[in-house]
């Protein structure tokens, strides 16, 4: 498959860019799949409403048919697609929408079960970014859209690693600017009470609990039993890991860098490549007299929104390297630290120590 790909500047010429917003639609109007931007992370769209057109974003990816998908839209009437929505979820949505928030809601049958992976419940969205709203606008139709990524990686938040992961294996990749806020969304599960947090994102439960105090919160919600099917993404499958494993040290801050230390020695003397990923300002604890890890800074530790914008990038940075292995400090689990937490725990497939 040729992939057309295009990049839309604030500074082109509106006709150019209606131009490419226009072809972008007309792609998916005809089922095909086309890479986007959006504020989370970039994602791989297709028509949610038709079947066929789904299947292409689960080939394209490599994903498992029971994984479901969150179907994005450009306002917040759902009415055609979802039943009960009870009065806190639109209360959310116009606190929320456009953002980084999922809610999960009772589907219509016009909502295909390809789109829900058989589940009769689906997760909405309104992403916050333009070229996004656009190009569902153009379609006239919600847009199934899982991250932009091969099945289990790291996902993207910039157009050159859709171009990485996708290119050959979809229609096309509308590229824009880096995502600002570079973590999935937030998913409230409004089908069960009280409603459930089942994947921490940009919109902390501090400011779920705002609107809705009953919304709750635990790392257990965000896992499926084995022998289940997941009722949102992320809950059940790998993901998020680059190809060098991961593990994670937590614990007292000179103790976890008394730790990474010695691992990286440990690790150096058997002639790996190694990869440590902590704080911005810490740069300076994991200097060696002989030999040098690969540091990669995750912006200041007192400033989470920076380390969920620039956790996957680092993440695939690691691979671009060529490290053998990652050593990760862990993140504080306050607010926004607690989905930095979330997905730097799965990519790490949960391998953890304390010290």
């Amino acid at each position: 498959m040729e992939t057309i790909k295009v990049r839309i500047t604030e500074d082109m010429e509106p006709a150019e860019r209606d131009r490419l917003l226009d072809a972008a639609a007309a792609v998916l109007r005809r089922g095909g799949t086309v890479a986007f931007p959006t504020e989370t992370v970039y994602g791989l769209g297709a028509d949610a409403l038709d079947p066929d057109a789904v299947e292409g974003i689960f080939r394209a990816k490599g994903r498992p048919q029971d994984n479901p998908l969150i179907i994005h839209v450009s306002d917040r009437n759902l009415d055609e697609y979802a039943e009960h929505i009870p009065e806190k979820a639109r209360e959310l949505m116009d606190r929320y929408w456009p953002g980084p928030l999922t809610v999960i809601l009772m589907k219509k049958d016009i909502v295909p079960e390809k789109t829900s992976a058989g589940l009769d419940t689906i997760g909405i969205r309104m992403p916050d970014e333009p070229l996004a709203i656009e190009i569902i606008r153009r379609l006239g139709r919600p847009v199934a859209a899982p991250s932009a990524n091969i099945s289990g990686r790291p996902s993207p938040t910039t157009y050159e690693r859709c171009i990485e992961d996708l290119d050959g294996k979809v229609d096309m990749i509308v590229g824009g600017g880096r995502s600002t806020v570079g973590l999935e969304s937030t998913i409230v599960d409004y089908t069960v009470v009280p409603p459930r947090v089942l994947r921490p994102g940009g919109i902390t439960l501090e400011m779920l609990n705002e609107v809705d105090p009953s919304i709750e919160y635990m790392e257990s919600f965000t896992r499926a039993a084995s022998d289940e099917g997941p009722k949102a993404p992320g809950m059940k499958y790998r993901h998020y890991s680059p190809k060098a494993p991961i593990l994670i040290v937590k614990g007292e801050k000179n103790k976890v860098v008394e730790k990474i230390r010695m691992l990286v020695q440990n690790y150096m003397r058997e002639g790996k490549k190694v990869g440590i990923l902590a704080p911005s300002q810490r740069s300076s604890d994991y200097v060696f007299d002989v030999g040098s890890p690969v540091f990669i800074g995750m912006g200041s530790e007192d400033k989470p929104h920076e380390s969920a914008r620039l956790l996957f990038e680092a993440l695939r940075s690691f691979d671009d390297l060529g490290c053998d292995m990652i050593l990760s400090e862990a993140v504080r689990e306050e607010g926004l630290g607690a989905a930095v937490m979330n997905r730097l725990s799965k990519a790490a497939g949960f391998n953890i120590i304390e010290v």
